[in-house]
C-alpha cells in the first residue's frame, strides 16, 4: 500500500492551526494493519538525535560535540599500498575469473555456500550474474532428506534475502513428534547459528520460526563460551544482532579478518575480498575529500554555529547504503540530503522560535528565491544555499539517468512540515499519544527523503517506477522509519535529555500507559519486531522492485549500525570513530 504525503502530512492546509486528534481507541497501540490507516499527522533528521522539535520562544543553549574528524579527510593521504593500483586491479580481474570458474563448476549445494562466502566477504557486487544463475540452480535443487541443519537453513536463508519464498516446513524434518526440536541438533552449533539467522527473516504469523529463533538462541548460549575461532566471535555478534539485521558492511569488516581462520577457506576468495576492499577505500577516500570540501565551505558561509557538523558520519551512513564503485551518485545525494535535513532538524529543534519555524516552513513550501525575505538573517544563507543544492544536483544529473529531482524536492518539503508539526506540539504544550508521536517522528526521522534519494542507483529500466512508488511511501519506507527511529528514541532516552528535548515515543510510552522504562523500551522492541517482518515480507511482493525495496532495507539495517548499543552515533560520533576508521583509513 502506498499513501500520499498530502494524507500523511497536512499539505492541503497549514499544519500549525491545530493539533492532530488521538487515533485508535481505548489508549491501545494501533496494529501494523492499522497503522497505514492512522498515518495522517504523521512522520528528525536522519535521523534526528530526540523525539519531537522542541521550539520554545526563547530556548536555553545548547551546543552539540564538535565533529572529531575537522579537515581531516581534505588533508588526508593514504600511504602507498605494496602493490600499485594498476597491479591490484589486474589481479583483481584474474581471480574473479578463477571464481567465474568455481561458479561454473559447483552443483547446487556448493554454490550455495559460494554464495553464502562471498556475499559475507563483500564481493557478491562484482558477480550478479553469476549470483543469479546460482539462485536459480537452488531453488531448483531442493535438498535432500540427508541435508544437515546448517545446508538447510542456509539454503532457507540466501533464497528469502533474495525474494524467493520457502516454507519454514522445510524444518519440519528436524523436530520430533512432538513437534519441537530434537536434541541431536544441539551439538551442532553451526548449524543452531545457521537457523538462527535464517529464522530472523520470518514474517507475520510464522510462530515455528519465532520457536526456532528461541531454539536456537537458548542452546547458542549454551555452548558460546565453550566456541573456538572464529566461530565463537560469529556467534557473539549474531546473539548480539543476528546477521540479517546486521550492517552488511561492517559485518564484511569483521569477517574478512576471520575467514582466514576458517577450515577450508578458499585463499582466492580471501585474496579478492581484500584487494577489492582496498580498491573501493580508495574510491570512497576521493569522494570523502569533495564531500568534506563542498560542506566546508556551505558550514562556513552559512554560519549556523548550533547545528552538528557531520559530513563525515553523513558520508559514512550513505556508504553503508550504498557501498559499491558505481554509485557515488546516490551516495553523494544521500549524504547532502542527510546534511541539509540535519541543518533543518536543528533549527527546529534547538534554535528556532515558534514564529521563525512557520517561516522557514512557509520559504520551503515556496521553494523560491523570493521566499528569503520571509527568514530572519540568520536563515537566509542556509535557505540560499539550500535551493542552489537541489539546482546544482539537477545540473550535474548524467543525461542518462532519469532521476526526476522534483520528487526529492517534495520529500525534504513534506519533511519541514513535519518538522513544523513537532513544533507546533512543543510550542502548545500538547503531549501527543504514543501512536501519533511514532507516526510522525518515523517520517520526520528522514526515511522519505533518504529513500527517495537512494533511488538515483536503480538502473534505468525501472527508476522512474520506482522513483514515483518510494515518493508515494510505500509501507516498507515507514516500517524502516519507524525501525529508525524507534532506535534513535532508545540511545536518546539511554543518553539522557538535553535542555531542548521533549518527550520521545518512550516518554510517551511510559506516560501513557504507567510502566516503567524497561517495560516500555521491550515494548517497542517487539514493535520494532513488527516492522521487520513488514520489511521481510516486501521482499515477495513485486519483484520488479525488489532492487528498490532491498535498498529501502539496507536503511533499516544502517540503523543497527548508527544506533548500535542504544548508542546515537550520528550526534555523538565518538561512537562511530573505530569503524570509519576500519572503514576508509585502514587497508585490509
Amino acid at each position: 500500500m502506498c499513501h500520499t504525503l498530502a494524507s500523511l502530512l497536512f499539505a492541503q492546509s497549514p499544519p500549525y492551526l491545530s493539533p492532530p486528534r488521538p487515533m485508535g481507541a481505548h489508549g491501545m497501540w494501533h496494529s501494523p494493519a492499522s497503522w497505514s490507516k492512522a498515518r495522517a499527522h504523521t512522520g528528525s533528521t536522519c535521523m534526528a538525535p530526540s523525539g519531537i522539535a522542541a521550539t520554545p520562544e526563547k530556548k536555553l543553549g545548547f551546543e552539540f560535540e564538535p565533529s572529531p574528524w575537522g579537515d581531516f579527510f581534505i588533508e588526508y593521504e593514504p600511504k602507498p599500498l605494496q602493490r600499485s593500483e594498476e597491479w591490484m586491479v589486474t589481479r583483481a580481474d584474474k581471480l574473479k575469473e578463477d571464481v567465474h570458474m568455481m561458479f561454473n563448476t559447483s552443483n547446487s549445494t556448493e554454490g550455495m555456500f559460494l554464495l553464502d562466502t562471498i556475499q559475507h566477504l563483500g564481493i557478491d557486487h562484482l558477480f550478479e550474474e553469476q549470483i543469479h544463475n546460482t539462485l536459480s540452480k537452488i531453488l531448483e535443487n531442493k535438498l535432500t532428506s540427508s541435508a544437515s541443519l546448517h545446508e538447510e537453513a542456509l539454503r532457507f536463508r540466501l533464497l528469502r534475502e533474495h525474494g524467493y519464498w520457502v516454507s519454514p516446513d522445510v524444518f519440519n524434518k528436524f523436530k520430533g513428534e512432538d513437534g519441537t526440536f530434537k536434541k541431536d541438533i544441539t551439538s551442532q552449533p553451526s548449524g543452531l547459528l545457521s537457523l538462527y539467522n535464517a529464522a530472523h527473516l520470518l514474517i507475520h504469523g510464522e510462530p515455528a520460526l519465532e520457536e526456532a529463533i528461541s531454539f536456537a538462541r537458548h542452546h547458542l548460549e549454551l555452548v558460546s563460551s565453550s566456541l573456538k575461532s572464529p566461530l565463537a566471535q560469529q556467534v557473539k555478534r549474531a546473539l548480539h544482532r543476528a546477521l540479517p539485521r546486521s550492517c552488511k558492511r561492517v559485518e564484511t569488516l569483521h569477517y574478512i579478518s576471520e575467514y582466514g581462520e576458517e577450515e577450508g577457506h578458499n585463499p582466492v576468495l580471501l585474496e579478492l575480498a581484500k584487494l577489492d576492499f582496498n580498491l573501493l577505500q580508495h574510491v570512497h577516500l576521493k569522494e570523502l575529500k569533495a564531500i568534506t570540501e563542498w560542506w566546508k565551505n556551505i558550514y562556513d558561509h552559512i554560519g549556523l554555529s548550533y547545528i552538528r557538523d557531520r559530513v563525515v558520519e553523513s558520508y559514512t551512513w550513505a556508504y553503508v547504503i550504498y557501498y559499491e564503485r558505481w554509485f557515488e551518485l546516490p551516495r553523494i545525494i544521500i549524504a547532502k540530503m542527510m546534511l541539509l535535513i540535519t541543518i533543518l532538524d536543528d533549527t527546529y529543534d534547538t534554535h528556532g522560535t515558534i514564529e521563525e519555524c512557520r517561516k522557514l516552513y512557509e520559504a520551503v513550501q515556496r521553494w523560491d528565491e523570493s521566499a528569503v525575505s520571509l527568514l530572519p538573517e540568520y536563515l537566509k544563507k542556509f535557505y540560499i544555499e539550500l535551493l542552489r543544492t537541489f539546482k546544482n544536483i539537477e545540473g550535474e544529473m548524467p543525461v542518462d539517468i532519469n532521476y526526476d529531482i522534483a520528487h526529492l524536492k517534495k520529500a525534504v518539503q513534506n519533511n519541514v512540515t513535519g518538522y513544523l508539526q513537532e513544533a507546533e506540539w512543543s510550542h502548545k504544550n500538547y503531549k501527543p499519544r504514543f501512536i501519533d508521536q511514532v507516526n510522525l517522528t518515523s517520517l520526520t526521522v528522514g526515511a522519505p527523503t533518504v529513500c527517495v534519494s537512494m533511488m538515483a542507483g536503480m538502473s534505468d529500466t525501472i527508476m522512474k517506477q520506482a522513483l514515483k512508488w518510494t515518493a508515494d511511501v510505500p509501507d516498507v519506507v515507514v516500517a524502516a522509519g519507524k525501525i529508525v527511529r524507534l532506535m534513535n528514541d532508545i540511545a536518546a532516552f539511554e543518553r539522557g535529555k538535553c535542555n531542548n528535548d521533549v518527550a520521545s515515543s518512550v516518554d510517551c510510552y511510559i506516560n501513557e500507559y504507567s510502566v516503567t522504562s524497561d517495560v516500555a523500551i521491550a515494548r517497542i522492541g517487539a514493535l520494532m519486531e513488527d516492522e521487520w517482518r513488514t520489511l521481510n515480507q516486501a521482499r515477495f511482493g513485486n519483484r520488479v522492485l525488489l532492487p528498490a525495496m532491498q535498498r529501502i532495507i539496507s536503511l533499516a539495517l544502517s540503523a543497527s549500525f548508527i544506533y548500535d548499543n542504544r548508542n546515537d552515533a550520528y550526534t555523538a560520533s565518538k561512537h562511530l570513530q573505530k569503524t570509519i576508521e576500519g572503514l576508509f583509513i585502514k587497508p585490509m
